[in-house]
């Protein structure tokens, strides 16, 4: 019997897509609080990272942490699933995805968070949902509603309101690291639009392990540069312990319930939620980094929110996105 060819192939994947049932409304709760921890865990990481480059060169940091969850990840990987390996047809298309959604995106957010605030670092992702929503759309990963356009437009106002309240326009201060954070962000929102075919195909554990690890590639070479310098005498235990928490729980386990999350809610609806990062970042921030708040942040994280809620309505129906080959 001759093989399948690969628009047969293609067509079975979308036939058994549409067979399976939509997520319940347990499933979809469970999902929201899931990715709201997660939310919660990043804004953290943000105020954790900036306190590290105090000591660590930024790349080389990021390097580190993001080959140690690797490791990581590959044992755990091995010890659920029995096996660590990719389909030949894969490996290529994590390869990319890993590059820029892991490598590239660390190569600018890292470097450009030592040049800039946390608020601010924070604050500047929150154009991800948007990005992500017209890349998704673009792809065919995900579809537009009325009630996402709305949210986050509304969303988006929200986020530049803060913005504007807190740092202003313009082309002085800290400027080259808002720019390099936002060109972050598009390679977020590139990773997460075209990653959602391939999380069809494999758990989301093995497809982030592999994201993960194909990322490291891209950080390797400025890695090496940045070792070269390096002063191993200024870490300490704190700095380990934060560590410890960038890499085990913000980029190991919260990369993996973020793919969790994208099966069951889509790549747009759970990007919306990142809008919650900068209100957690901001608030820690002006905690153990002593960055002030200020009114205008306040009511914008308020916009913010209203935006999300308004990119939920009717969205219980909505079906798992349909993979795209």
């Amino acid at each position: 019997m001759s093989r399948p060819s690969a628009a047969q192939r293609r067509a079975e994947e979308l036939s058994r897509a549409r067979r399976a049932p939509a997520p319940s409304p347990r499933a979809l709760l469970a999902a929201e609080v899931a990715i709201l921890l997660v939310m919660l865990t990043w804004g953290a990481n943000v105020v954790v990272v900036k306190a590290v480059l105090a000591a660590v060169p930024p790349i080389l940091f990021a390097f580190t942490r993001f080959g140690t969850a690797f490791l990581v990840l590959l044992v755990v990987l091995r010890w659920r699933e029995g096996s660590v390996g990719l389909p030949r047809r894969d490996i290529l298309p994590l390869m990319l995805l890993g590059l820029i959604g892991f490598g590239l995106y660390q190569d600018l957010w890292a470097s450009a968070l030592g040049m800039t605030t946390a608020s601010n670092s924070s604050l500047i992702t929150t154009a991800t949902p948007v990005s992500t929503m017209l890349i998704a759309a673009a792809v065919g990963s995900d579809t537009l509603s009325r009630a996402k356009v709305i949210g986050a437009t509304i969303a988006f106002c929200g986020a530049a309101s803060v913005v504007l309240a807190t740092h202003g326009l313009g082309v002085s201060g800290a400027s080259g690291g808002d720019l390099m954070t936002f060109a972050a962000t598009i390679c977020w929102a590139v990773y997460v639009a075209f990653g959602s075919p391939v999380l069809r195909r494999h758990s989301p554990l093995r497809t982030a392990t592999w994201a993960i690890g194909f990322g490291c590639l891209g950080m390797l070479p400025l890695a090496i540069w940045q070792a070269a310098s390096f002063d191993a005498s200024r870490v300490d235990g704190q700095t380990i312990a934060l560590f410890a928490y960038c890499t085990l729980l913000a980029a190991a386990a919260a990369n993996v319930v973020m793919f969790e999350a994208i099966k069951v809610l889509g790549p747009t609806r759970t990007m919306f939620f990142q809008f919650l990062v900068p209100a957690f970042a901001v608030t820690l921030a002006a905690i153990f980094l002593g960055e002030a708040i200020v009114v205008g942040q306040i009511a914008g994280g308020a916009v913010i929110v209203a935006g999300i809620l308004v990119s939920r309505r009717g969205a219980r129906a909505e079906a798992v996105v349909e993979p795209v080959s």
